[in-house]
């Protein structure tokens, strides 16, 4: 035995454990607070209580097995394998099919440009004929690339509509625990509590949740104990045998007796898997391990005594159908655990809104959704960032449910249908997971959507059945989110489309010179743009009305790719374009989909690159053959972007001693003492006038509408004002 192995392993079950405990405080607040209104919704319809307890013992048992297969089977076993080198949630997903294979709508040329590294495939399984199909179908329709980019902005959109639901489900149902000890209390008064605890909470989103990060867990981990204690406490007292409930004969039985209205009851039952999303989506800041040991070790046990516990008390105390859950608790601890209940809602809200602010920013760097504001608010803590116009959005949005509605169950039809829909959207990406990432059979991947989407789809049929009844909210939503992303990355995709369709090759730019004149101005200037070779048509548009540009020009086109972070030190790629006398460079910068992009420090860093690459060129002694200045450059000379003069197809490269090793690079710190210039296109886009209608509106309408109050795309880089140059141009798409 050998005991070296030890210490490794102790301290990988020391780091799991911990992980394991601050994950309480973040990931499962939202499941945990389910038992304050899982009965109370299920049981608001037609559904009755009868003399013997098969409904309560029938409802039991669904919640039981629901809870055992959906979050501890599919979530917990299988789907958080599907991480993205440590990441999750839909994105993860469309991220492991696209660099697998050729599923993505991102533009063609990041596959020719980015890193072998970052598209690595990563298993060793050999490819299934299943596999090889299902890529060759997504590659040969582009249709079905479109069809996948919508499911995934459709879940996407379902967990914003989410932020919405979550924070006034959980807080008016935690506050309508006061109609227990104050009867007289009407309606309107829980309500103005409910609201001025969703203003407190969006309030202090703002100032981030790292300094009152630390009292998460223990909130948590005291709520869960105490719905466990407390459910433990109600199945001794009151009927032990509520235990019988685990068998699914209960359920099968449920379903024979109530029939159709037993189907509709399933609109409350799903509302005890809330928040198993978030076990995935939150992957990336913490591991699959204590995941885990978190959920099957704790959460799992106290929820499953809680909810055995409340039934137990039901079977004896009928009559408190609508308020069974606060009537369950011992008169001497009700108010320790209302407050304590309260402070678990404000947690599970705070946890779904941290994750809306996640999912959007992953959707901004994708470019699927408008330019918003990004606020870091922690330096230590991966991931804690703040969307003012997000916030602000989602509390308008919220109070707008809790005053219109005023109802936990109209509320709670409309939260189950968006819950459920993610989780089916999971399962069908899963699908393809399983085939051709994983490589696995595909009679295992067919055994994997019958299993659990069967389930969602039996319980999305139940909420469908309550739109005209609060399901509408969700639909709504997020058919309006799904509308402005579509219509946000399709403008996109033509912009781009443009500039590559219309950039200038290097042999045209440069014989520009003689018949322009161009002046070379001191200074150092960075040209923002999408397009990775030649010259953007911005750039060549400034130059054949203004023909002068900078001593030191730098193209610096910044792309995300479709992979959850960059090394720091693969994502900057400096190259040179043409001759070496001319000192243009192009630089490429790199993000993961989840990389912070520091803007204020870019320029410093981007100088020392570019003065490490010209040291390096400098000291292999290898250069390009020195040309002709630009204005005096003939048409018949062709000029390759990595150096030298081309003459028909080939180019020569002759070896010499620069008489001034460090010449290029004490004239690039020239130049960069003469000031600094950031040019970026302002483009206007406008449909073409042959284009279908649809196109028309948007584009004209609700593309333009989106540029036009987002930010500026400057701001969004963090160029400076007094240095930005910006130019004009229309784009007809």
């Amino acid at each position: 035995m050998d005991l070296s192995t030890h210490p490794s392993r102790f301290e990988l079950y020391r780091r799991a454990l911990c992980l394991a405990y601050q994950s309480l405080g973040v990931v499962y607040g939202d499941l945990s607070t389910s038992p304050i209104y899982v009965y109370k919704s299920t049981f608001s319809g037609s559904l009755r209580l009868y003399e013997d307890d098969l409904e309560i013992f029938g409802v039991l048992s669904l919640v039981f097995w629901t809870l055992t297969l959906i979050p501890l089977c599919k979530y917990i076993i299988f789907v958080i394998s599907a991480d993205d080198k440590g990441e999750g949630g839909t994105f993860a997903l469309y991220s492991l099919l696209c660099r697998f294979s050729k599923m993505g709508l991102f533009y063609p040329s990041q596959m020719g440009h980015a890193h072998p590294s970052f598209y690595e495939s990563g298993t060793s399984k050999k490819e299934t004929k299943c596999s090889l199909a299902i890529k060759e179908f997504f590659e040969k329709h582009r249709y079905s690339r479109v069809v996948l980019l919508l499911v995934v902005l459709l879940g996407t959109s379902m967990v914003i509509g989410d932020g919405i639901l979550t924070p006034t489900m959980s807080v008016l149902s935690a506050v309508s625990g006061l109609k227990i000890k104050i009867p007289h209390l009407n309606e309107y008064c829980t309500v103005s509590v409910a609201c001025v605890i969703l203003l407190v909470i969006f309030s202090l989103q703002k100032y981030g949740t790292s300094r009152v990060g630390f009292l998460f867990a223990p909130i948590l981990v005291a709520w869960l104990f105490c719905v466990g204690g407390v459910g433990l406490y109600n199945i001794i007292h009151w009927n032990p045998g509520v235990i019988r409930a685990v068998s699914p004969y209960y359920a099968y039985k449920f379903f024979k007796v109530t029939g159709k209205v037993g189907w509709h009851s399933l609109g409350g039952i799903v509302l005890c898997i809330t928040g198993a999303e978030a076990m995935f989506a939150d992957l990336g800041h913490f591991s699959q391990l204590s995941l885990r040991i978190a959920f099957a070790g704790f959460v799992y046990p106290c929820l499953v005594l809680a909810y055995m516990g409340e039934a137990a008390y039901l079977s004896e105390h009928r009559e408190d159908l609508q308020s069974s859950f606060y009537k369950a608790i011992p008169e001497p601890i009700f108010w320790p655990i209302f407050v304590i209940a309260t402070l678990a809602t404000v947690v599970a809200s705070q946890a779904i809104i941290s994750a809306t602010f996640s999912i959007i920013s992953q959707c901004r760097a994708l470019k699927c959704f408008p330019r918003v504001r990004i606020v870091h608010t922690s330096d230590d803590i991966y991931g804690r960032i703040y969307i003012p116009e997000a916030n602000w959005t989602l509390m308008v949005l919220c109070l707008a449910v809790v005053l219109g509605f005023r109802d936990t169950d109209k509320i709670g039809n409309a939260y189950g249908l968006a819950v459920i829909s993610v989780m089916f959207v999971t399962t069908c990406l899963m699908f393809l997971i399983i085939v051709t990432v994983w490589r696995r059979n595909v009679v295992v991947a067919i055994i994997f959507v019958l299993a659990f989407g069967s389930i969602e789809l039996f319980y999305m049929s139940a909420c469908l059945a309550k739109i005209h009844q609060g399901g509408w909210v969700p639909l709504v939503s997020s058919f309006v989110i799904l509308c402005l992303m579509s219509v946000w990355k399709y403008g996109t995709v033509k912009k781009l489309a443009f500039e590559h369709q219309n950039k200038v090759s290097l042999e045209r730019f440069f014989t520009l010179g003689p018949s322009l004149g161009v002046l070379r101005v001191p200074g150092i200037g960075l040209i923002y743009s999408n397009v990775t070779s030649g010259v953007p048509p911005m750039f060549a548009h400034f130059v054949t009305n203004f023909p002068a540009f900078h001593q030191v020009l730098i193209f610096v086109t910044i792309e995300t790719l479709l992979v959850p972070t960059v090394p720091v030190n693969e994502r900057l790629e400096i190259g040179g374009v043409g001759p070496q006398e001319l000192r243009i460079l192009r630089c490429t910068v790199r993000y993961g989909y989840k990389d912070i992009r520091d803007t204020y420090d870019f320029e410093s860093k981007l100088i020392e690159e570019v003065v490490e690459f010209l040291q390096r060129k400098a000291n292999d002694g290898e250069a390009p053959t020195p040309s002709p200045p630009l204005n005096h450059m003939t048409n018949g000379d062709r000029v390759s972007e990595g150096g030298g003069i081309a003459l028909g197809r080939r180019t020569r490269r002759v070896r010499f001693r620069d008489p001034e090793p460090n010449g290029d690079v004490e004239k690039l710190m020239e130049a960069r003492k003469a000031g600094v210039a950031y040019m970026i296109g302002n483009t206007c886009v406008v449909a073409r006038e042959e284009s279908s209608y649809i196109k028309k509106i948007a584009i004209n309408l609700i593309y333009r509408f989106l540029r036009q109050n987002c930010r500026r795309p400057a701001v969004a880089l963090g160029i400076p004002h007094t240095s930005l140059i910006e130019v004009g141009m229309v784009y007809y798409i």
